[in-house]
């Protein structure tokens, strides 16, 4: 998921495509190159459409991200097994300007994955 957020920061599909296979830290790496870039425009991209950060569109696509993530066993079972513990997560940003993905962003995706899991 690392890579994917910090492809978003790209414009040129085929350096998104590079970025989507790195992982963790070396995604965070490769990406930071590129957020005042982004910060400045408030736009990030996806397959050559312009998201602006506050717009819905973004919020979907994110959320389009999150619901092909789970549908990965392993994070599956990793989710399902914080059963109904509140999700935080400390190490990210509060600020929507400042990140691609806020830890309320984060948090409320898994949350609301995690709820359909245990529903289904």
């Amino acid at each position: 998921m690392e890579g994917l957020l910090q492809s978003f920061k790209f414009e040129l599909e085929h350096i998104q495509v590079e970025i989507c296979k790195l992982v963790g830290i070396a995604a965070k790496h490769r990406g930071g190159k590129r957020n005042k870039a982004w910060k400045r425009a408030q736009t990030l991209w996806w397959k050559g459409v312009a998201y602006p950060r506050k717009s819905k569109e973004y919020q979907d696509l994110l959320d389009r991200a999150f619901d092909a993530l789970a549908t990965n066993a392993g994070f599956k079972k990793a989710l399902l097994a914080t059963n109904k513990a509140t999700l935080k997560h400390s190490m990210g940003n509060t600020k929507k300007p400042e990140t691609c993905l806020t830890t309320a962003e984060f948090c409320g995706r898994l949350t609301r994955i995690r709820s359909e899991l245990l529903a289904s």
